[in-house]
């Protein structure tokens, strides 16, 4: 569902309400509420894990946020001082950081079996 509302607040203006900054508010209030609610889901989802299963999880996250923040201050440097000939997107730091969790909780779980 937070996909989903992620997407109608980006494409939404452009496909189907044609710019009514209204709606585009209104959507943009829904994904950060889907949002909220999938971070309080997940919560309740570490809640229930054992505690080798919370570590590995913890330990995947910690490297995605690094990661991610390491990455996306240096990418945003990059675009800022013209190193890089295009715009710096979020959608890449979101992408890697996604990658490295995942690969992150492979490794974890093979490192712990």
């Amino acid at each position: 569902s937070w996909v989903a509302s992620t997407a109608l607040a980006a494409f939404g203006p452009e496909f189907i309400w044609s710019s009514h900054q209204t709606l585009t508010l209104a959507a943009i209030a829904l994904c950060s509420a889907t949002g909220l609610g999938m971070i309080l889901a997940y919560k309740r989802y570490l809640a229930g894990m054992d505690e080798l299963q919370r570590k590995v999880q913890l330990e995947a996250m910690a490297i995605a946020l690094g990661t991610g923040v390491i990455f996306g201050i240096s990418y945003s440097l990059m675009d800022s001082t013209q190193v890089i000939t295009s715009d710096a997107e979020i959608a890449h730091i979101v992408i890697l950081m996604s990658l490295i969790y995942i690969i992150s909780i492979a490794v974890g779980t093979w490192k712990y079996r």
